[in-house]
């Protein structure tokens, strides 16, 4: 690539707090880092908010490029690294110093001074391309506002362009699925029926993936593929449909997939994503006692979630650890509620549970480092984790841990994270090809008619 040909990205303090690798995916362009965004990272580092983390690992990340270089060379920019392949270089403006030279701003507010250098350098290195990046939607619009030719957003890290894309882990036929097989090799193993398919019966299969038709009580899930042939191990609808957990028993097809998922040791994730009200915490927290207490698979339920200002709050509030994650994990609370409801007691019913399966409460921000053995883990909420925290979780699950991942993309509550960048999307696609996960994307609302018609409605 020519020097008119490459590019110059001037990133914004956001990009480096969602992505504190990001320059690496410019390797071919010339990067600009103003010093405004090192002085935005400065005051992050040492905040309780929970990119203090990512701002850190940022700033290591430029001072290992930077460590031999001379504040010319740095100004001038040198290269990523000593690969023939990397063309691009990494340099930092001086932003400061454009004061008399860009009139674009006249105070000093940090994304005012970001723009006076992008327009800056858009003035001083024409004809070449000076694009702004930044995941900050009112900085975009005030760069062209201002006269920035080419700003965008930061999208190599998705996965997916667009979240109705994300896989849903079933897929529904019209009509009656056999209609459409022309050949299929039947066979029983452990007692179960199994289907074998030339593989261009189903598009994109993987494996876990539930198939369902409209038309009969056939239901499966993908038990085996390869690039000539599919195996379907055979559920029925009918038998899902009627399968509890806790006395609990699926309100709708969508709830029995989630229970088979759940209720199945060989299955290490599970996946459930939905709208409020659709039965996530529930049907994880029936699946969890049920193997816990009746089948004495775990030795211990372990809940957790994560909220936005769990690193500022936890500590002002009375108790030890636990006590202090309730007011959090009052979802979880009102769930058990719900299944002892009809006991004479409720109260002791509860307490008795809690202690039977030994229900531990924990925060997420003290989960680092911990590896945790024969337990069912409950990740609830965790649309509002990033992709580096759900790792953070899921390397701590040992041998005979099962870990449930729940949340709705439709209510992110971290400013940092929209439904096709958060923790949860990235999850969902990397793990649909791992034999040890499933997914289920629950439809419709069973918690009340209020409830079904305010998400159809508001």
């Amino acid at each position: 690539m020519s020097d008119s040909e490459r590019k110059i990205f001037v990133l914004d303090t956001n990009i480096l707090l969602h992505e504190p690798h990001a320059i690496f995916s410019f390797h071919e362009h010339d990067v600009v880092i103003p010093m405004t965004v090192l002085e935005e990272l400065d005051r992050i580092k040492d905040s309780k908010r929970d990119v203090a983390r990512d701002a850190r690992v940022a700033i290591r990340t430029l001072e290992d490029i930077f460590r031999e270089a001379t504040p010319d060379q740095i100004s001038e920019g040198i290269r990523f690294n000593n690969d023939s392949h990397s063309t691009g270089t990494l340099s930092i403006l001086a932003d400061f110093e454009l004061q008399e030279t860009v009139k674009a701003f006249a105070d000093k507010a940090g994304d005012n001074r970001i723009l006076n250098a992008v327009i800056h350098l858009q003035n001083k290195r024409s004809p070449r391309e000076v694009v702004l990046v930044t995941k900050d939607i009112n900085m975009r619009l005030r760069a062209k506002g201002a006269g920035v030719r080419h700003v965008e957003d930061y999208r190599t890290d998705q996965l997916i362009d667009d979240v109705q894309y994300l896989t849903k882990g079933f897929v529904q036929y019209e009509g009656t699925f056999w209609d459409t097989i022309s050949e299929v090799n039947s066979i029983a193993l452990a007692g179960k029926a199994h289907h074998l398919i030339h593989q261009s019966h189903l598009e994109q299969a993987y494996i876990n993936q539930y198939i369902l038709d409209s038309d009969s009580d056939f239901a499966a899930r993908v038990s085996d593929l390869n690039s000539e042939s599919v195996t379907l191990k055979d559920l029925s609808r009918d038998k899902m449909m009627n399968r509890r957990a806790w006395d609990i028993k699926p309100k709708n097809i969508y709830q029995g997939m989630a229970m088979d998922a759940l209720m199945d040791p060989d299955i290490d994730l599970v996946i459930l994503t939905g709208a409020a009200g659709s039965g996530k915490t529930l049907l994880a927290m029936a699946a969890a006692l049920e193997q816990s207490v009746e089948m004495n698979m775990f030795d211990k339920i372990i809940v957790t979630r994560n909220t936005p200002d769990i690193g500022e709050s936890i500590g002002f509030l009375p108790g030890n650890e636990e006590e202090k994650m309730l007011p959090w994990l009052a979802a979880v609370t009102d769930t058990l509620e719900a299944l002892h409801k009809n006991d004479h007691c409720t109260e002791g019913s509860l307490r008795y549970i809690c202690d039977k399966a030994n229900i531990q409460f924990k925060s997420i921000n003290f989960m680092r480092g911990r590896s945790i053995q024969n337990a069912f883990v409950l990740l609830d909420e965790c649309q509002n984790l990033t992709a580096s925290q759900i790792k953070t979780i899921i390397t701590r699950c040992g041998e005979g841990t099962k870990i449930v991942c729940s949340g709705n993309l439709a209510q992110i509550d971290s400013p940092y994270l929209t439904p096709v960048t958060s923790g949860l999307t990235y999850m969902v696609e990397r793990f649909k090809h791992f034999e040890g996960s499933a997914n289920v994307h629950l439809n419709g609302v069973v918690r009340s008619r209020l409830a079904e018609f305010a998400e159809e409605n508001l």
